[in-house]
């Protein structure tokens, strides 16, 4: 089977200055497509460069809530300078959204960053890679106001079914992640088995978010198939079909070529 990872941090360790054999690794699972995203002004020419050196590769630019402070009407400037641009593997503007989790969250300055790249997303005709944590209900409100043509996935989704059934009311996906490998994870598990096929897509977070037996250590993008072995387990479509539905809704949302 062949799966895609459309949420891999491979600009970080442990795959810099590893990346042949990490995406060696990859592709002996099958992992034949890696998503990089971004998550400040300063790594986009970095994952940039990944995409461009490594067929494996597609870049997303985007500014991510976890590093606000990091934030300026510069960083917003640069990331339509790349827009503009438009290599020929960026596929996404993410990693982008809203977090109410951490200390000091300056959520209006993160309101406002968000606006701006769901803007740009608008503008440049693009998918958006969505960060949200304590925040599903207010990142609904402004996916609606926007209005997106691309839409895009909420990563690494953690609420209840309603919330994710009122972003796929809305067009986006669902990425699908480590968290349901953890047999306590039951509300997780439950959506993540009743929702469409056709809302879901794989995702590792790597090197976060370890999978259930991997606690300590760096995430992985090989480590999608045990992502999508339980959640076959968690199904009623058989493992081929799974694997099928979701590729189609990568390609779909994602056109990488």
């Amino acid at each position: 089977m062949t799966f895609y990872d459309t949420h891999c941090h491979f600009d970080f360790p442990p795959f810099s200055d590893d990346e042949t054999n990490s995406i060696a690794l990859a592709a002996q699972a099958g992992v034949t497509k890696i998503i990089v995203p971004a998550i400040e002004a300063d790594r986009f020419s970095t994952v940039l460069a990944l995409a461009d050196n490594y067929p494996a590769l597609y870049a997303a630019l985007g500014l991510h809530p976890i590093v606000i402070h990091k934030h300026q009407d510069a960083s917003l400037a640069l990331l339509e300078h790349h827009l503009k641009q438009r290599p020929e593997k960026l596929v996404a503007i993410g990693e982008i959204g809203l977090d109410l989790y951490m200390e000091n969250p300056l959520f209006d300055k993160q309101e406002v960053m968000l606006d701006a790249q769901l803007k740009l997303a608008k503008c440049y005709d693009l998918p958006v890679i969505l960060h949200s944590r304590r925040t599903h209900d207010k990142l609904a409100a402004h996916l609606k106001r926007h209005n997106l043509p691309r839409t895009g996935v909420v990563h690494g989704f953690s609420g209840s079914l309603q919330q994710a059934e009122r972003f796929v009311a809305l067009g986006y996906k669902i990425g699908v992640g480590g968290t349901i490998t953890y047999p306590r994870a039951n509300k997780t598990r439950d959506v993540m088995a009743r929702l469409p096929l056709s809302a879901l897509v794989l995702e590792t977070d790597a090197p976060d978010m370890p999978l259930n037996g991997w606690q300590g250590q760096p995430n992985r993008p090989e480590r999608i198939v045990d992502v999508f072995q339980t959640l076959s387990t968690l199904r009623s479509e058989p493992p081929e079909v799974i694997a099928n539905v979701i590729i189609s809704n990568c390609n779909e949302l994602f056109a990488m070529k």
